[in-house]
């Protein structure tokens, strides 16, 4: 059976029925755990890639490169957050 899936502008992603069912069993703390985790991927992943596609690039011009892009483009990081 394939499930069907609302693809349109009032949905931002499509979790399967199987995944939302584990993800019911989770308190919020290990919920957000699990969001966290993901994220730390994401950045571990998008370091690697950007390190192997640049090498000439420096460690913090690598560092700027990824928050922007996790941050969907946000060039500019406020004080408290900057990661130097």
């Amino acid at each position: 059976m394939t499930p069907s899936y609302r693809l349109d502008a009032g949905q931002i992603e499509v979790v399967e029925d199987r995944m939302a069912d584990v993800l019911r069993t989770k308190t919020p703390a290990q919920r957000l755990a699990i969001g966290f985790g993901l994220r730390r991927s994401a950045e571990k992943l998008i370091r690697a890639h950007l390190t192997s596609a640049h090498p000439d690039w420096s460690v913090q011009r690598v560092s700027q490169e990824v928050v922007r892009r996790l941050s969907h483009g946000v060039s500019e990081l406020p004080m408290r957050l900057s990661l130097s």
